[in-house]
């Protein structure tokens, strides 16, 4: 028998709080002001900031910062509002930003 592997895990960049897993990835296909990002389903060890409208490239949005719990650096938005049928799938949904992230295992 194998090794017993851990599930890969997403850090932030910052202080190495376990933020995200692998498994909750519903999208790598997301664009931030700053390069890329991954759509999670959800995240852990983070608080959520103040909720605002902001217009995206996908359109208007009810978003709120993430933050991480241990050292509060922002790390993505989670989308608390679509104001487009088409956009709602997103809704409840976490993005983090590649290059505020490191993978683990």
């Amino acid at each position: 028998m194998g090794d017993l592997i851990g599930p890969r895990l997403y850090s932030c960049y910052n202080c190495r709080n376990h933020v995200a897993l692998h498994d909750d990835i519903v999208s790598k296909e997301f664009q931030s002001q700053k390069g890329r990002a991954y759509l999670f389903s959800h995240a852990v060890n983070v608080f959520t900031g103040r909720k605002e409208d902001r217009q995206l490239m996908t359109g208007m949005h009810t978003v709120a910062d993430i933050n991480c719990r241990d050292c509060k650096q922002v790390l993505g938005w989670m989308y608390v509002k679509a104001y487009e049928d088409s956009q709602k799938y997103k809704e409840g949904k976490v993005v983090l930003e590649k290059y505020k992230i490191i993978r683990e295992n």
